[in-house]
C-alpha cells in the first residue's frame, strides 16, 4: 500500500495548481490563486464575473479589475497590482488571460462542486 504525507498532497497540489505570480515594479510579488484554491463562494462569485465579461454593455475594466481583486491571495496584494496597472484595459486583459491559461487544469469539474 503506498502511503503519503500531507506535506507531499500538499506539495503537489502546489505544483499542479499553483499560483500565477505577477512581480510588480518594487519586487512585490502579487499571487493570483488558482480557482481551485478559492473558497467556494469564491468561485461561484469568479463564475459569475466571467459571465458578466460576455454580457453586452459591460464596464470591462470594472469586472476585471473585480476578478483580478477576487483572486489575488489578499485584497492588498491586489489592489497594488490595479493601482501599478491603472486603467490599461489591454494589460488588465492580459494579466486575467495569462491567470485563465494559467488556471485551466481542472478547473471546470471542481468549479461545479
Amino acid at each position: 500500500m503506498a502511503s503519503f504525507s500531507l506535506d507531499s498532497i500538499r506539495a503537489a497540489a502546489e505544483a499542479k495548481y499553483g499560483s500565477t505570480d505577477i512581480e510588480l515594479s518594487d519586487g512585490f510579488v502579487v499571487r493570483l490563486l488558482n480557482p481551485l484554491r478559492l473558497t467556494k463562494a469564491a468561485r461561484a462569485e469568479l463564475m459569475d464575473i466571467q459571465t458578466k465579461l460576455d454580457g453586452d454593455d459591460v464596464d470591462q475594466e470594472a469586472v476585471l479589475s473585480e476578478a483580478i481583486t477576487l483572486v489575488a491571495e489578499n485584497e492588498t496584494a491586489g489592489k497594488r497590482l490595479l493601482d501599478e496597472v491603472g486603467s490599461d484595459l489591454a494589460v488588465l486583459a492580459q494579466i486575467f488571460g495569462t491567470y485563465g491559461e494559467g488556471a485551466q487544469v481542472g478547473e471546470a469539474s471542481a468549479s461545479q462542486s
